[in-house]
């Protein structure tokens, strides 16, 4: 973490840890040989200079959960030391995560397109989009009751988590299906995603909800009158699972950021390269992230678009539909006022593309997809 201290190092500073007392009476008595002492290891100890440290935050998704692998396995060990930096992985909740983000005390974030608009974007806070992970490909689904229609929502309740991918999901559902004059008349009820199953499930009064696997699939298991009416299937490459990075990170003078950059590019695609081929390690690995069997993830990775090559991301990003699918996404940002204060036009917020072009005013650039090392690693140059 670049702004971030941990705890021992403050100790140490303060003079709590009895050897760095003793050390400190030591160099009172012979400072000199010390001085002499520190700088022979200096010059004979390789990489005394520390290396640059970098944190990603991740939370709970299959499109996310091998980051946890990566780390475990060693993957993400061996592609930090080949550009000379030390990656470390954190597991946060997901809101937690993008808090810690936008406060700088992580350095890249895992987060949905859709966030990477209303949280840092927002805030203010210039990011870089350097992976395009995935899409949800029926992850998230709206679930209904006693044969329940979209139609026949309106007016009902419906539990979700309000302002997130399951509200957008929700009035695509109406709009993909010519209702969306009636999206006005939703009645959602804003439920925890920790809350929502036993909530959903314990009162069979509750007609709707909406929510994203491994939750769906714990719904339709215990319950066979509820059923999916619409899932992210239907609007492929809207909910984009991303890896983002601050972009005063990559623009560090001493290009400790780019060898970030690239280092854990390299470690994605070769994890990615793992699970593509349904390597046992890597599938059970990402499981064992967020306590699935690994059937369960499995499952969950039936529904996830996951870009099981660099090049396969790379067209994506570079391809006129994201352009397309990102301004459906600004467009629900704005409506729902999650664009910041005093944001006046869904343009105050900007995205700049691989190719140069900007959606938005060009002085208000504030997330940039960057496709330059999913290119690299489809070239083979990491």
């Amino acid at each position: 973490m670049r702004s971030f201290c941990p705890r021992g190092i403050l100790k140490c500073k303060a003079g709590k840890y009895p050897r760095q007392q003793s050390l400190g009476r030591a160099f009172a008595a012979n400072g000199a040989l010390l001085v002499a002492l520190a700088f022979l290891c200096a010059c004979c100890t390789p990489g005394y200079a520390a290396a640059p440290t970098f944190t990603v935050g991740w939370s709970v998704y299959a499109g996310w959960n091998p980051y946890f692998y990566m780390a475990r396995s060693g993957i993400l060990k061996r592609w930090a030391d080949k550009y000379g930096v030390v990656i470390k992985v954190q597991r946060f909740d997901y809101a937690a995560s993008l808090d810690a983000f936008v406060g700088k005390n992580i350095d890249a974030c895992t987060m949905t397109n859709m966030e990477a608009l209303d949280m840092p974007a927002a805030a203010g806070v210039d990011s870089t989009a350097l992976i395009v992970g995935d899409y949800s490909n029926g992850n998230d689904a709206v679930l209904a009751r006693s044969g329940l229609t979209l139609a026949q929502l309106p007016g009902k309740r419906i539990m979700l988590v309000q302002k997130t991918v399951s509200e957008y999901l929700l009035e695509r559902a109406f709009e993909v299906n010519g209702l969306g004059a009636q999206i006005p008349r939703l009645r959602l009820m804003n439920t925890s995603d920790s809350d929502l199953v036993g909530a959903f499930l314990g009162d069979r009064n509750n007609p709707a909800a909406v929510t994203w696997k491994p939750l769906v699939s714990q719904i339709l298991a215990q319950d066979s009158g509820v059923h999916s009416l619409f899932d992210s299937s239907k609007i492929p490459g809207e909910i984009l699972d991303l890896l983002v990075v601050r972009t005063d990170i990559l623009e560090r003078p001493d290009g400790s950021g780019v060898r970030f950059a690239k280092a854990i590019a390299g470690a994605w695609y070769e994890t990615v390269a793992q699970l593509a081929s349904g390597a046992p390690a890597a599938i059970a690995g990402s499981a064992a992230a967020s306590g699935d069997s690994v059937a369960s993830y499995k499952d969950q990775l039936r529904t996830t678009y996951l870009f099981s090559s660099p090049k396969l991301a790379e067209q994506f990003a570079e391809g006129a539909t994201l352009r397309q699918k990102m301004d459906l996404v600004r467009q629900f940002c704005f409506r729902h006022q999650l664009l910041g204060q005093g944001v006046q036009s869904v343009d105050d917020v900007a995205i700049r593309y691989p190719d140069g072009s900007v959606q938005g005013k060009t002085n208000r650039v504030r997330l940039r997809i960057d496709a330059t090392y999913m290119q690299m690693a489809a070239q083979g140059k990491l």
